[in-house]
C-alpha cells in the first residue's frame, strides 16, 4: 500500500481533519483517506450546459403547475412540507 506525504498542510485544514476525526471517531489518516476517496470517487456536477438542459426539460414538463402561497402555507400547517 502506497504512502502519502502532505506537506505545508493549514493548521486550519488539519485543525478541521482532526475535529472531523474525532466527530467520527476514526483516526487522522483513516479520515484523511475518507476525504480523498470521496473527493475522488463522487459525481461531480459535469457539463454547465447540460445541466441547464436537463433543468429547461424538466421545467417544460411542469409548465402549468404552479401553487400559490396559500397552498403551499396550507400544505406545510398540514404537515405535508
Amino acid at each position: 500500500m502506497a504512502t502519502l506525504t502532505i506537506k505545508n498542510l493549514p493548521d486550519a485544514l488539519y485543525a478541521q481533519l482532526k475535529a472531523r476525526a474525532a466527530a467520527h471517531r476514526r483516526s487522522i489518516n483513516s479520515e484523511a483517506i475518507l476525504a480523498v476517496e470521496r473527493a475522488l470517487t463522487e459525481p461531480t456536477a459535469g457539463d454547465p450546459a447540460q445541466l441547464l438542459a436537463t433543468l429547461r426539460r424538466s421545467r417544460a414538463r411542469l409548465k402549468g403547475l404552479y401553487l400559490t402561497d396559500e397552498e403551499l402555507q396550507a400544505a406545510r400547517a398540514s404537515g405535508r412540507a
